[in-house]
């Protein structure tokens, strides 16, 4: 369908929703052609609050939220939304907290920490996972030729991947020994790129450093010293010398490969094949008071990542293009448009010479990726526990408890059935009805450990470095 003509109907939807106040299909539209196609415009929900303000932060994985808005998916819900780049992860959270934005492109282990009350204490809650995967590890090339020297097989324009942290372990100790701590960089305490490079870091035996009550960074008993750059400044971080290595989202890795200062030597996906990134966070209050609002976001979020997520016969991904050109703006992501492509259409550029396939790099729908599935947020519980960040054991039956204070799947269903209903997406196209919330237990991580997020406090004591939890 033209988005001219479905805007159109849609707006007249919203009037129509003033006056009558129900949840229904249009379909006289098809009589007199306003439709290019016979699918039908759902009547939109009579929703509390129909003016909305997001923020993000300028990463591509922002895209679902990008993509609601300029193919007008906000639009057909009947919400106009203004999407706002914020400065950092902080002030982004903050500002959803004071009410400045209304919700906002959450890194997912947000609202779990400021509902548990590390760092900023409010009750953060998410109906939707805006996508899987899309973060890599750099390292300067000056660490990249070291690790090569440690490593033969390395030494290649085409190495084997997934790379370990192994050939950078005698360089860290080496560093250490000489009285200094490599400096490396992530983009926020409880970021996703935390966790992901601890957990790299700790799979080859280098401790990436505790979090205390009074050591706040991270650093005690580290190996290296992990520390909080925002993701736009991690180039020039590495171009400086104020880190060797950083963990972040794109297109910065990428910008690293463009510029010819780095070397991204490991995604997330090796890491955790298909680990959920970031999410759509609001406050419980906003969720309380505005429950029609947010469904009807949920809904064009749905939406948009089925959109970005969309192939040809062949599984070639049909808008990714149109949706890089989209986020290069600069008032959304603001870099090139051809470094944004090297990792959002199918491949990705480890070094100039070494491009290589990564469909999954970047995913917004597919494997039922945007479900807020409550093993996702327990994973994140167990990595706070594993470094320190929640400083007392808990048994198991807390982690499943705070998870579903967090993640709402009863909002994702409402808005899944909704668009069943009006015939834009299938029942196929989301988790069985029956479904618990518990992905499979899976050990598609680069040491091999089994994740079971039925199993919380058996999974923090299968790992060599880190916290043990002694309550079941």
């Amino acid at each position: 369908m033209h988005d001219a003509h479905r805007r159109f109907d849609c707006n007249k939807n919203k009037f129509m929703k003033k006056t009558t106040k129900k949840i229904t299909v249009i379909s006289a539209a098809l009589s007199i052609g306003v439709f290019s196609s016979p699918m039908l415009c759902a009547e939109q929900l009579d929703v509390e609050k129909d003016t909305l303000k997001f923020g993000f932060i300028k990463l591509t994985d922002c895209a679902p939220i990008v993509i609601a808005k300029e193919k007008g998916f906000f639009e057909e819900e009947g919400l106009q939304v203004e999407v706002v780049a914020q400065p950092n992860w902080k002030q982004l959270l903050d500002n959803v907290i004071n009410g400045e934005l209304d919700g906002a492109h959450m890194l997912s282990g947000q609202p779990i920490a400021a509902t548990i009350g590390f760092g900023t204490k409010a009750h953060i809650v998410t109906p939707y996972t805006l996508d899987l995967n899309g973060n890599a590890i750099t390292v300067s090339n000056a660490i990249w030729e070291q690790m090569q020297e440690n490593d033969e097989k390395l030494d290649s324009d085409n190495p084997p991947h997934p790379i370990t942290a192994d050939s950078l372990k005698p360089i860290v100790m080496e560093a250490k020994e000489a009285g200094k701590k490599l400096p490396m960089g992530m983009v926020f305490p409880v970021s996703t790129h935390n966790y992901e490079f601890r957990y790299w870091l700790a799979a080859s035996g280098i401790h990436p450093g505790m979090y205390t009550s009074t050591d706040i960074k991270g650093f005690t008993d580290g190996d290296i010293e992990l520390s909080t750059t925002p993701p736009p400044q991690m180039p020039s971080t590495l171009e400086s010398g104020k880190n060797v290595a950083y963990c972040v989202g794109e297109p910065w890795n990428q910008q690293a490969v463009a510029k010819g200062i780095g070397v991204p030597v490991v995604t997330n996906y090796d890491i955790w094949k298909n680990n959920p990134e970031k999410v759509f966070g609001v406050t419980k209050a906003w969720a309380d008071e505005n429950p029609q609002t947010l469904i009807a976001v949920t809904k064009a979020l749905i939406k948009a990542g089925k959109w970005l997520d969309a192939t040809d016969a062949s599984g070639k991904l049909t808008n990714r293009d149109e949706a890089c050109r989209i986020l290069s703006q600069k008032n959304y992501v603001g870099a090139d448009f051809d470094v944004i492509k090297n990792s959002m259409t199918g491949f990705f550029f480890f070094q100039k010479t070494d491009k290589r396939p990564l469909p999954d790099f970047n995913v917004f729908f597919k494997y039922h990726c945007s479900y807020p599935h409550y093993s996702d947020g327990i994973w994140f519980l167990t990595q706070m526990r594993r470094w320190g960040q929640i400083t007392e054991s808990k048994p198991s039956a807390w982690y499943h408890e705070t998870a579903k204070s967090v993640y709402l799947p009863e909002v994702y269903r409402k808005a899944a059935d909704l668009l069943v209903a009006e015939g834009t997406l299938t029942a196929e196209e989301f988790p069985a009805v029956d479904y618990d919330g518990y992905k499979p237990a899976t050990s598609d991580f680069i040491d091999g450990v089994e994740f079971d997020g039925k199993k919380p406090v058996e999974y923090i004591n299968s790992h060599k470095i880190g916290n043990k939890d002694t309550v079941k």
